[in-house]
């Protein structure tokens, strides 16, 4: 998801946090932001959205994001589109270390996703956004759906409609018959 500008920001500067306390949050996006953020994560509708944590020092340089995240959602079903309601409630821990170098490969295998180089500023919204993004169900389906599969087949052709015939190796039997008689 690439984009300009994150549709809720709620920066902390890192030079600025208390040295030796946590600072605590407690993010509740109104609703023109709510529907923002509902926006950019293609939902239908987003409620209840809350994010309360706290971002404290871990030794002398590191920071360590804890926060509950609680929201109601709502999804398109795939296979109607029908309207899908959905509530989130989950933990997320962000640690933020100092001198973490940035992988230089296309693609890294990461032993703790939880821990990302430290910024200058870490933004809770941004990560209440991400988090979100990441509990969404990634199938959400209407009580009621009911997919049977798809039947299609070009014009004039007849649509495979047994399980049988939709295997790949279904018509090898049928050649190999072909073949004994032929012999």
């Amino acid at each position: 998801m690439t984009r300009d500008a994150a549709p809720f920001s709620h920066p902390f500067r890192v030079a600025a946090l208390p040295p030796r306390k946590p600072s605590r949050f407690d993010l509740r996006p109104g609703r023109d932001a709510s529907a923002a953020i509902a926006a950019d994560l293609g939902l239908l509708g987003l409620d209840g959205l809350r994010f309360r944590g706290e971002l404290r020092p871990a030794g002398r340089q590191d920071w360590v994001l804890e926060a509950d995240l609680e929201a109601t959602v709502t999804q398109a079903c795939i296979v109607t589109l029908a309207p899908v309601t959905s509530r989130i409630a989950e933990p997320v821990v962000r640690r933020y270390v100092a001198g973490l170098a940035e992988p230089e490969a296309e693609e890294v295998e990461m032993p703790d996703e939880t821990v990302e180089p430290l910024p200058p500023v870490i933004d809770a919204g941004a990560v209440m956004v991400e988090a979100l993004a990441l509990a969404l169900p990634p199938y959400p389906r209407a009580a009621e759906a009911d997919f049977a599969g798809a039947v299609a087949a070009p014009e004039g052709a007849e649509p495979l409609m047994e399980e049988e015939t939709t295997r790949p190796f279904a018509g090898l039997a049928d050649l190999l018959k072909k073949g004994d008689g032929a012999s």
